[in-house]
């Protein structure tokens, strides 16, 4: 016999990040209070993530249209790179309102211990796009496979004549730039220091 509906919600819940079962008990309670269009709109905001969204051909930020509308903005600097680990580490960057430049997600970091390597990465795809480009800003989490990530792509790109720059440490240590306000994320932006 299967769970009912209530105790399947709060199951499916419970298996995202960061929600323990508390909390998956109060959003299935929200949901179970809520009109039928408000569920229904729920449900229709997660089915168009996974039907419209891809990443984009450029910089792998998940988009609906391709190129993303980043990569396809005239106005953005398009002689800096602000690499990220993630698509969803781009809007709390974009939020701060400091960085007007271009983005290129790396899709994951260095991690030896569960087989990521260089190759598991966008590493390669973002020396293909260093033309013309000034300034790489390496934004990626200020924890050990983050920092492993950073040294390993600054390596990569010491003979070139680009300057490489890192967020400045207004972010906590092991902390995740996607649950970071931007007033820190701002400031770790303004105050990035040559890598």
């Amino acid at each position: 016999m299967s769970a009912d509906p209530f105790s399947r919600l709060v199951s499916e819940f419970a298996r995202l990040p960061g929600i323990g079962p508390k909390t998956a008990a109060r959003l299935a309670q929200h949901v179970a209070k809520s009109s039928r269009s408000g569920a229904e709109a729920l449900a229709d905001a997660i089915i168009a993530v996974k039907d419209k969204l891809r990443p984009c051909s450029t910089c792998y930020s998940l988009t609906e249209h391709d190129p993303c509308p980043i990569c396809s903005d005239p106005e953005r600097d398009r002689s800096k790179i602000c690499v990220v680990e993630q698509p969803f580490n781009i809007q709390p960057l974009e939020r701060t309102r400091e960085y007007h430049g271009l983005y290129h997600v790396l899709m994951g970091v260095l991690s030896p211990q569960h087989g990521v390597g260089p190759d598991q990465l966008r590493v390669s795809d973002l020396m293909a796009r260093l033309d013309g480009i000034g300034e790489v800003i390496l934004a990626t989490n200020p924890d050990v496979e983050g920092e492993a990530t950073a040294l390993y792509l600054a390596r990569l790109l010491k003979d070139r004549r680009i300057e490489v720059s890192r967020l400045a440490f207004g972010m906590p240590v092991g902390g995740d730039i996607e649950y970071t306000d931007e007033v820190t994320l701002a400031r770790s932006l303004v105050g990035r220091r040559s890598f």
